[in-house]
């Protein structure tokens, strides 16, 4: 399974990777939604994984413009911020809540939501 994970947190998102590389995933990582979008037009991934607060381009602007180039792909929502407001704007572009995580991000939560919205 292929994954992508986009937030301006360079440790974060490296680390993360590096962990579910450990577990059999193919993981990629961006730190820019520009980036993200560059690594989804060269190839297909399978769930996104996107921080809500980014410089720039905010992750559900990053989602929009994903959809339109790979309809089809799964999202989970990441955000330290933790206000309602992300949090009902974030759920809201996902289908609900279960596809939202608090940072700071336990693996094994990442690994049970990439399980639950990727149908495994």
């Amino acid at each position: 399974m292929r994954i992508l994970l986009v937030d301006d947190e360079y440790e974060l998102v490296s680390t993360l990777a590096e962990r579910l590389g450990l577990r059999g995933f193919e993981a990629d990582w961006a730190t820019s939604g520009d980036d993200a979008l560059v690594r989804i037009t060269a190839a297909p991934y399978d769930v996104v994984v996107i921080d809500i607060k980014m410089p720039k381009m905010s992750g559900i602007e990053v989602k929009r413009r994903m959809e339109k180039i790979r309809p089809g792909m799964k999202y989970i929502f990441m955000t330290g911020h933790g206000s309602e407001g992300d949090f009902q704007v974030g759920s809201s572009e996902v289908g609900g809540e279960r596809y939202y995580l608090l940072k700071p991000v336990a693996i094994e939560a990442l690994l049970e939501k990439i399980n639950e919205v990727s149908g495994h």
